[in-house]
């Protein structure tokens, strides 16, 4: 490709828009503009790039045995009505009519449409199993799209889905699904880590997430540096902090605790060390009505300690709040404790609550918590003398020292970016009745899996992994062209110009996927453009050097500049690319 004849749009600045480094870089980098909230038109730098990554995730996908086609992106509610999740996926889902005033969706996954599609065709046991899989255009009504492509509304993924007889045979599926994700970031050039997951709207037996390391990442991803434990935070199992209850040492004592709501300002004010306090979070259950008559909401109450923070996931696990829940507005707070949120406790409630407390709460004794009165805390409470023994749960998020859950070492804690998601045992098969009929002619429900990779959002997820202050900094896998050749003074030395082209006929012949800069930019503009861009590597072409018979070649993320051979530049540059 001759840059004269391509599409170049670089920007000095980035619009004030921009929050995150990808987004900002994407942007002046000429790979995206923005049409509407949460929606990008792809420029030709940037499809470069996501063709390529299409193209690895093909390969890997037809090697590990999927089959491509392709669904459409409107489907019909009738099917999401089937499956459940017409109601129960919210607003996010983007909803529509069409002139017949029939219910439809623009896609945000594919589920219900490959479910019907399997019960329609793969209907005996010698069929299976089966993975399909396209690459396609999603829709998600995103509240605040933010971060550019990272949190977009639309956005490109593959997602495939197996089938298989037994539960056997869905492991084997997981397993190589699994696999092909390890090699297809592998190829990348990406840093990444496969964690487990909770399996959220799409359900399941089993998920894990794969994540792409990086400082500006959305979740929080916990591993033992010791073993191979891994996960992300929303499923990272705590451990009781607290191995066995001591016995009390201290009497029950209301203590005035004056304009001190929070935990830490208790724990100072009295001298103790945080962890000997305990936070009350009272959440909601909405009761069914009857007989038109709308019953108020049930109060759970969960006791966390005072250094640690509620896993919102894990909460809603706990039977009786597995079906939904929310936080209590402070009216029922007011109603169920007789006192403002800041005092709350499980002694003294105005009304029966539910009570949970989370592993390391349960084995604390002589703790602090909320007197349910304005300016008051109790010292020196204990189960058993003072209160019920409690319904135990893991309710919090681990933190970094905690002890893994395989017993090999402490846990620690990174950034990541969530790029691609695999899940095992889908409920979908009962839902919908995708069924096969066995040897013996009996119907039997299929076992489903579903495997996501976000196309477009790993773009965005590159760059945040690599970039410096000059740029993107592509794995030359993914990278919109693989090398660039800058020629100085292109246009007015014939020396330069025969040099540079025939290095370029060179280098295409031979399968680089190269860009000649024939624009006849300045020296410093034409660097900054591909540094910018992000171009993993560099050949520059200048007299001085062809005097010498040398050219000087450039890789991107050291920019340290070394000397070739004019003669031996095209082996060195594959060599390079190689490596």
């Amino acid at each position: 490709m001759r840059a004269s004849n391509f599409f170049i749009s670089t920007l000095k600045e980035a619009p004030a828009d921009a929050e995150v480094v990808s987004h900002q870089l994407m942007l002046r980098a000429g790979m995206i503009r923005k049409l509407a909230a949460g929606i990008y038109n792809y420029l030709p730098m940037g499809l470069r790039s996501i063709r390529k990554i299409e193209a690895i995730i093909r390969e890997e996908m037809n090697r590990a045995g999927a089959i491509e086609l392709l669904m459409p992106v409107v489907q019909p509610a009738e099917l999401w009505m089937e499956s459940g999740r017409w109601d129960k996926y919210g607003p996010e889902l983007l909803r529509l009519k069409d002139r017949h005033e029939r219910d439809f969706i623009v896609q945000p996954t594919s589920e219900e449409v490959i479910g019907d599609l399997a019960r329609q065709l793969v209907t005996s046991y010698k069929q299976l199993p089966v993975n399909l899989y396209h690459i396609q255009t999603k829709f998600r009504d995103e509240r605040r799209p933010r971060f550019g492509i990272m949190r977009g509304r639309e956005f490109t993924m593959k997602d495939a889905y197996s089938f298989d007889r037994d539960e056997e045979g869905m492991r084997k599926s997981y397993q190589a699904m699994y696999d092909a994700y390890v090699r297809v970031f592998e190829r990348m050039g990406l840093n990444f880590r496969a964690v487990r997951a909770d399996t959220g709207n799409i359900g399941g037996k089993a998920s894990h997430e794969f994540q792409v390391i990086a400082d500006t990442g959305e979740d929080a991803l916990v591993y033992c540096p010791d073993s191979d434990y891994a996960a992300n935070i929303e499923l990272a199992e705590a451990l009781p902090l607290v191995q066995e209850r001591a016995e009390p040492q201290e009497s029950l004592t209301k203590t005035p605790t004056p304009g001190k709501e929070k935990c830490e300002d208790v724990a100072t004010l009295l001298g103790l060390p945080l962890a000997r306090t305990v936070k009350s979070i009272v959440l909601a259950v909405e009761r069914k009505a009857t007989e038109g008559v709308v019953a108020a909401a049930e109060i759970w109450l969960l006791l966390i300690r005072g250094d640690h923070e509620l896993n919102e996931v894990k909460a809603g696990k706990v039977p009786g709040l597995k079906d939904g829940y929310r936080f209590a507005t402070e009216a029922e707070i007011r109603a169920a404790f007789a006192c403002r949120p800041g005092y709350l406790g499980p002694i003294n409630t105005r009304v029966p609550v539910k009570l949970v407390a989370d592993r390391t709460v349960a084995n604390m004794s002589d703790f602090v918590c909320g007197a349910n009165e304005e300016n008051y805390h109790f010292t020196g409470v204990n189960w058993g003398r003072d209160l019920p023994e409690p319904v135990v749960a893991d309710l919090r998020n681990v933190v970094a020292g905690d002890p893994s859950p395989d017993g090999k070492g402490v846990l620690a804690i990174q950034r990541g970016i969530e790029v691609g998601h695999v899940f095992a045992g889908l409920p979908y098969p009962q839902t919908m009745q995708i069924r096969f009929t066995d040897e013996d002619g009996k119907q039997q429900p299929m076992q489903m899996g579903c495997y996501g990779i976000g196309v477009t959002r790993l773009l965005g997820a590159a760059i945040e992994q690599n970039h410096d202050a000059k740029g993107i900094i592509w794995p030359t896998p993914i990278a919109p062209f693989s090398l660039a050749i800058c020629p100085i003074n292109y246009r007015q030395s014939e020396a330069v110009r025969q040099a540079a082209d025939q290095m370029y006929e060179t280098l295409l012949a031979a399968g680089v996927d190269v860009i000649l800069d024939d624009r006849g930019e300045r020296p410093g503009a034409m660097f900054a453009d591909w540094e910018l861009i992000g171009v993993p590597h560099r050949i520059t072409v200048g007299e001085r050097g062809l005097k010498s018979g040398e050219l000087e070649y450039v890789e991107r993320r050291s920019l340290t500049p070394k000397m070739i051979s004019l003669g031996d530049a095209a082996s060195f540059v594959a060599a390079q690319l190689r490596s």
